[in-house]
């Protein structure tokens, strides 16, 4: 990564003016200079957000159409809300001129349908719908230059809604006046808390009542191995027979392990081993400065591999289930298309949850992925030797700006009211860090150049197919997923030809989708397999193809999981001569801060 470029097509002096030594001091102090400001701009690399603006301005100069387009939209807005108002007042019955967007929550108060309110929301929405516009259709835009603008305006939109202001939200306005003010003396003390939790490094409000080993990650079992990367757990069994195969999980080390171990009622691993099945799961350390040339091979030589070699130990001539969750998904994705080169078929069945193999449709979270952006959040990662969680979270964060960081705002600062914290909220306040050179191949190799996808990626020094990979796969897309959206984990089925692929999509958001226990309210999902000679269909097709079914999506993968046991047998003892238990769970590595 710290190569400097070749010099092609031009020549090159035959005596340099500066050594390598003089240029690395050089770009040192350009890396000191991004980082320093990364920290300032939530690792967002200002050039790259500029060469969009001035993309797109430059085109919209010299498009008089586009202008007059626009400008004629004005007008006929302008002229709507006025017609509205105007009938409004006369009949309170009249329907509003622009209905909010599906998923758009802040009007939906009664209180905004009353004037002056409803002529405030209505005129907003209408000048919202009218930047995107603007912003979008500008002939000769780079695509992903007009996807910055139009995101970045939204951004500064959402910052300014009425709803986020007390003289402007009717909801604010009512407590205030109810309560004589008490309402913002207690969000000014919400406010002083939360500055001083985040100034020290501690914990939101609430997390106390879900403590690691306690309240959460409390399924009985034993760490069996420990390496300098990883602690392997194995889990107590639940039963008087088991599954043949046993179970191993590859979370993502972008998060906590327990994510798939929260609260017992909604557990995965409880579940799972009530169901007769012997669960292993990978516990990732919290990596530190020191760690910071860890590289995203290590994870799967010390990760994965190594836990297949401790498994295949404690449970000698057993297949193995394989399941991996978001980056753990991508991580054993490549694993698995390792094995399949060297002919290692230890791999019984290969699940996937929220996970992407081609990263060409990722979303708007591929706005935060350009050559430019890679550099600064490099730079960032460099100077400090790792990602800090919090450096993370503004950008996830920005993609749902509105329910999670103005929503909360609006409750907690001006209605003085304190979310509950829910054990999926305090498990994701429980960050980990991830190491500068992992991070950077992940983002360069996958995001940025999608070596994976198209046969370019290599591991000991050659490259890898996922098309070499038989083992039936289990994938699972959710339908709000803002991080792995379902139609770029649904290109699976492209890649893994020879494999039989079963797809599965629930509704529900990245995590929350993915833990949901049976008897969760309101869960759907559908499910359809294609069979290695089967063609292939396109999502919309496949929506239309998969079976419905109401409720979990748990007790469907636990019966295509079930079928790929060769039998059951007796639960197996907890380590083995080799690796005899180290600790309870959840072990030492979840607890790093």
């Amino acid at each position: 990564m710290d190569k400097p470029l070749e010099n092609k097509g031009r020549a090159v002096a035959a005596a340099p003016e500066t050594g390598p030594v003089e240029e690395d001091t050089w770009r040192n102090l350009d890396r000191l200079f991004h980082a320093t400001l990364g920290r300032m701009t939530l690792s967002l690399s200002p050039a790259a957000i500029a060469l969009a603006w001035l993309d797109w301005l430059a085109h919209l100069s010299v498009s008089p159409g586009k202008q007059l387009l626009v400008a004629q939209k004005a007008l006929r807005k302008a002229l709507r809300v006025a017609l509205y108002s105007s009938r409004h007042a006369l009949d309170p019955g009249t329907p509003l001129c622009i209905e909010p967007l599906p998923q758009d929550s802040r009007f939906r108060d009664p209180a905004w349908q009353k004037p002056p309110f409803n002529y405030i929301q209505q005129a907003f929405l209408n000048y919202q719908q009218w930047l995107h516009n603007l912003t979008t259709g500008v002939r000769g835009v780079q695509p992903r230059h007009e996807e910055i603008v139009t995101f970045m305006t939204r951004q500064i939109l959402d910052a300014f809604s009425p709803s986020n202001f007390p003289w402007s939200n009717p909801v604010v306005l009512q407590r205030t006046l109810q309560e004589k003010g008490m309402n913002f003396f207690r969000g000014y003390m919400n406010w002083l808390e939360d500055l001083e939790r985040r100034l020290g490094n501690r914990p939101p409000v609430g997390a106390k009542k879900f403590r690691v080993g306690r309240e959460v990650a409390v399924t009985p079992g034993k760490v069996v191995f420990r390496n300098e990367l990883m602690e392997l757990i194995q889990y107590s069994p639940a039963t008087e027979k088991v599954h043949a195969e046993p179970l191993l999980m590859v979370p993502a080390w972008i998060m906590k392990y327990y994510i798939l171990d929260l609260s017992p009622h909604n557990s995965m691993v409880r579940y799972l081993v009530e169901q007769g099945h012997t669960v292993f799961m990978i516990s990732w350390k919290n990596p530190t400065a020191e760690d910071r040339d860890l590289s995203f091979d290590d994870y799967r030589r010390l990760g994965v591999m190594a836990a297949l070699d401790v498994i295949g130990d404690i449970l000698p001539g057993r297949k193995v289930n394989a399941l991996g969750y978001c980056l753990g998904g991508t991580l054993l994705s490549i694993a698995a298309a390792t094995m399949a080169r060297h002919d290692d078929d230890r791999l019984r069945s290969i699940t996937l949850l929220a996970t992407q193999t081609d990263f060409t449709e990722v979303g708007e979270i591929g706005l935060f992925i350009t050559p430019s952006q890679l550099t600064w959040l490099e730079d960032v990662m460099w100077s400090q030797g790792y990602l800090d969680i919090s450096q993370m979270t503004g950008a996830f964060s920005m993609l749902r700006s509105n329910d999670l960081i103005w929503s909360a705002m609006v409750q907690e600062y001006l209605l003085g009211e304190r979310r509950p914290l829910i054990d999926l909220m305090a498990w994701n306040a429980d960050g980990t860090r991830l190491p500068y050179r992992m991070h950077s191949e992940y983002l360069e190799h996958l995001y940025l150049n999608n070596d994976l996808a198209e046969g370019r990626y290599e591991v000991e020094g050659r490259a890898i197919s996922l098309g070499d990979i038989t083992a039936p796969i289990f994938t699972v897309g959710t339908t709000k997923d803002h991080v792995a959206p379902w139609r770029s984990v649904y290109k699976i089925h492209q890649l893994a030809r020879r494999a039989e692929v079963t797809f599965l999509l629930t509704n529900g958001g990245h995590n929350a989708g993915i833990v949901s226990e049976p008897g969760h309210p309101r869960r759907e999902h559908w499910i359809h397999t294609r069979k290695v000679e089967d063609k292939y269909v396109e999502p919309e097709l496949w929506q239309a193809l998969a079976e419905h079914r109401e409720g979990s999506w748990w007790p469907s993968w636990q019966a295509w999981l079930a079928g790929q046991s060769s039998g059951m047998g007796k639960p197996p003892a907890l380590g083995s001569k080799n690796y005899p238990p180290l600790e309870d769970a959840p072990g030492t590595y979840v607890l790093q801060h």
